[in-house]
């Protein structure tokens, strides 16, 4: 499986609309050409001061023809995103006072016109509305504020924002023709039972959007049916307990090591009539550092390639990337998030 050629063949015959919120950042700018050239999107906007954006790009020397620039403060939609924004900030916080909590700066109008004409709500806002189909950000900010302005704007499926790898592994017998799914492997450190459930959900979607393929998830842990006794083992227990009550429409199995969730022969030793024997191509972690680690380790010793992170559980496509991404990067990352919008 190629998974790269897969996304970009893929988000190539859709032609939907992508959001590039950083759009003064220079790697930004550059994909943002190459995704036009690529006709992987029917629209690639820029989000930044026209005057500021036009001159980053005449210094990377980028020819913007066919690229959309979009300047919140002169756009004739700041009343109505202003607007929007305040109704979604204000319905949160009547959730909050409904709680009993107390809101100490409650949102306004003139405040949500200020806010939303930051580069990151923008763009959100712009998915949300549908003015994009997709955004794609985090070349200069930090995983922790496009994941801000993803749940304050567009909006969650699930309680819980998590993130995935696509694992692509040198072995076809492996996942989906090589490819796997870890999830999480980015956003949440120390998962309750319940986000791990909730991460298990949105792991499983991946791996239909992405590999396209019936997940076959597989909750890890370092114990198999109870041959170990740790708070941490018992956690996994629970999540999986919550997921059967739930009646998710994919298989799944937990708490399994790693060994007796990909290995058949190990699965029937440990964890025999397994439902997911030899058909896993999700893996859940229990937490960051095993999911960090798990990746790294095969992309590292086991020369495989790993894509993301992919961020999951919102209501419509965006995508973090690392700061230190490169073009192709945001290239691949637009192409794949691309390749999940409806």
């Amino acid at each position: 499986m190629d998974f790269v050629k897969n996304m970009r063949e893929k988000a190539r015959a859709m032609q939907k609309k992508l959001v590039l919120a950083e759009g003064t950042e220079p790697r930004t700018i550059k994909a943002a050409r190459v995704l036009v050239d690529e006709k992987l999107a029917s629209q690639v906007s820029l989000v930044g001061r026209d005057a500021d954006v036009r001159a980053a790009a005449a210094k990377e020397g980028v020819n913007l023809d066919g690229i959309t620039v979009v300047d919140p403060a002169a756009s004739p939609l700041l009343d109505a995103y202003a607007a929007e924004y305040f109704n979604l900030c204000h319905k949160k916080e009547e959730a909050k006072i409904k709680k009993g909590l107390e809101i100490k700066n409650p949102m306004s109008l003139e405040k949500a016109r200020g806010e939303i004409t930051a580069q990151l709500r923008w763009g959100a806002m712009m998915v949300h509305r549908g003015d994009a189909d997709a955004m794609v950000a985090g070349a200069e900010n930090a995983t922790a504020d496009v994941l801000r302005a993803g749940i304050a704007v567009v909006g969650t499926v699930s309680k819980t924002a998590s993130s995935c790898f696509v694992v692509q592994t040198t072995d076809p017998s492996w996942g989906v023709g090589g490819a796997l799914i870890f999830s999480d492997c980015a956003v949440i450190p120390e998962p309750t039972e319940e986000q791990l459930a909730d991460i298990a959900v949105s792991a499983a979607q991946s791996c239909r959007e992405f590999l396209g393929a019936e997940p076959a998830v597989a909750l890890l842990s370092f114990s198999t049916k109870g041959s170990a006794s740790h708070d941490a083992v018992t956690k996994v227990q629970k999540a999986v307990e919550i997921l059967k009550g739930r009646n998710p429409d994919f298989v799944f199995d937990g708490e399994l090591q790693a060994d007796a969730a990909l290995a058949p022969s190990v699965t029937d030793k440990k964890a025999p009539g397994s439902p997911v024997r030899g058909r896993v191509n999700t893996l859940v972690f229990p937490n960051l550092g095993a999911g960090n680690i798990g990746y790294k380790l095969v992309q590292r010793l086991g020369k495989a390639q790993a894509f993301g992170p992919f961020l999951q559980g919102f209501s419509k496509p965006i995508s973090d990337l690392s700061r230190g991404a490169s073009v192709d990067d945001i290239v691949v990352t637009a192409a794949v998030t691309l390749g999940r919008a409806h």
